[in-house]
């Protein structure tokens, strides 16, 4: 009799990869359908993946906590004047 092992399956790091690159269309519901079936089929099987979304989604939360610091003024009026010419041409 042949005892079989069980092989804890890993998660395919390219998949872990595309995972990381697509979170953020992912969190904002921009992705088709199908990717999204396949990023919710990952996620099932992937520890690491799942405890990254959930960071993601934390620091998500606590972003509209901080405040913004004013823009520099000279720093705006550098852009408005960069964007000025850009739509003088």
């Amino acid at each position: 009799m042949r005892l079989r092992l069980r092989r804890r399956r890993r998660p395919d790091p390219l998949a872990c990869r595309e995972f990381v690159e697509l979170v953020t269309d992912y969190l904002e519901g921009a992705l088709t359908p199908e990717d999204r079936a396949r990023m919710d089929a990952h996620l099932a099987g992937c520890e690491g993946c799942t405890g990254y979304l959930e960071d993601i989604r934390a620091i998500a939360r606590s972003l509209p906590a901080v405040e913004l610091p004013p823009a520099d003024p000279a720093t705006h009026a550098t852009l408005l004047a960069a964007f000025r010419d850009v739509r003088g041409r």
